[in-house]
């Protein structure tokens, strides 16, 4: 009985003695770049420009002097954030896309799928 606890010591002593192992760490979601490419259609824009690009928004949201316009399709969900410059009309100055379940889609890919879309709904 001696003879197995001192084995069971040693076991677990030379155990503390081996190299850790390394894990690769857990691969995340990939950072994602904006670039304008493909969007010059729709930056600067106002309100009227996008509806006359994509048809009646699908939601209009406003806070205080600026705007959000969202434009669905099956391919992908876009937000046109406008806001103004000094006392001009609000523009656009940023988008956001997404696919319908959230996964993240290239701006511009979304742009040319909402303007093949024919217009709104």
């Amino acid at each position: 009985m001696k003879a197995l606890v001192a084995a069971g010591l040693l076991g677990m002593t030379l155990a503390g003695c081996a190299a850790p192992t390394t894990s690769r760490p857990a691969a995340g979601r990939a950072q994602t770049t904006y670039s304008s490419v493909g969007l010059e259609r729709v930056l600067g824009q106002d309100a009227a420009g996008l509806v006359r690009l994509f048809g009646q928004p699908d939601a209009d949201v406003r806070e205080q002097a600026a705007r959000k316009l969202q434009f669905q399709g099956p391919i992908c969900v876009l937000d046109a954030y406008l806001y103004p410059k000094g006392s001009s009309e609000p523009v656009v100055t940023y988008l956001d896309a997404r696919e319908p379940d959230g996964s993240t889609i290239d701006r511009a890919s979304c742009v040319a799928a909402l303007v093949r879309r024919g217009g709104g709904k």
